[in-house]
């Protein structure tokens, strides 16, 4: 990677008039949440169609509840630098917003304002028989799996399960960020993902640059400028050329 190209991005964001960021997995990887895809992740010790699908919560959400015990564990995580340089640049005015696949709620505690939580969040959760929401101090307080206080039913995270659809309103804001952005910053994601892994294909086409921050890149034919390495070493560097 040349200095060259961290100066091209630089440039590029500068010039830009609306820049977004989109964000997954790899950004956290260095908060110590491996990518559920990884070689210790989560889907490497469950089956994500027998754990990860709403139906198998229905089914079985004790069952699902071994799962999600262990995600809990990344709400204990501390943003990285990365997640930090990210904010820095919101507030430089550099970026207007930020759409995360990640549910751990790393960005709004490392800084970010205007965030959007494409997959949910570990923060809060429901009761799917009842609809009463609980927040996440409560559930770190209930024995596990969690019951809802007012019907005895076990509470569901507010996270997107595979076989869910994105909520509206997510893909309402979404589509307004979307609508006016000049510029997309995509880092640690590999865009495989769907329907997320649309949202950078949306920005090309309608003109939009893209900046690609990744160890393993996946959108050198659409990137403007692709920057390749660790996610918080990456971002620090590039903050300073800006800031």
């Amino acid at each position: 990677m040349t200095e060259d190209l961290f100066d091209k991005a630089a440039a590029l964001l500068r010039r830009s008039r609306n820049g977004l960021a989109l964000t997954g997995a790899g950004v956290s990887t260095e908060s110590g949440i491996p990518d559920f895809r990884g070689k210790n992740g989560l889907w490497s010790r469950y089956d994500p169609f027998e754990y990860g699908t709403l139906g198998a919560f229905m089914a079985n959400p004790e069952k699902v509840w071994h799962m999600l015990a262990g995600l809990l564990e990344a709400v204990d995580a501390e943003p990285n630098t990365g997640h930090k340089a990210l904010a820095v640049l919101e507030q430089q005015g550099l970026l207007s917003g930020l759409i995360t696949q990640n549910i751990d709620s790393l960005h709004q505690r490392g800084g970010s304002r205007n965030v959007v939580e494409f997959h949910g969040s570990l923060e809060t959760f429901s009761c799917l028989a009842c609809g009463a929401g609980y927040n996440l101090a409560f559930v770190k307080e209930s024995p596990l799996p969690p019951h809802c206080s007012s019907c005895s039913a076990i509470l569901k995270p507010d996270i997107v399960f595979f076989d869910e659809r994105i909520p509206e309103p997510v893909f309402i804001r979404t589509e307004q960020m979307l609508a006016s952005a000049d510029l997309l910053l995509v880092a640690g994601t590999s865009c495989q993902i769907q329907p997320a892994a649309r949202i950078p294909f949306i920005v090309h086409s309608r003109g939009g640059t893209i900046i690609e921050i990744n160890r393993e890149p996946a959108l050198g034919h659409i990137a403007a400028v692709t920057l390749q390495g660790n996610f918080s070493t990456v971002m620090e560097e590039l903050t300073r050329r800006l800031v």
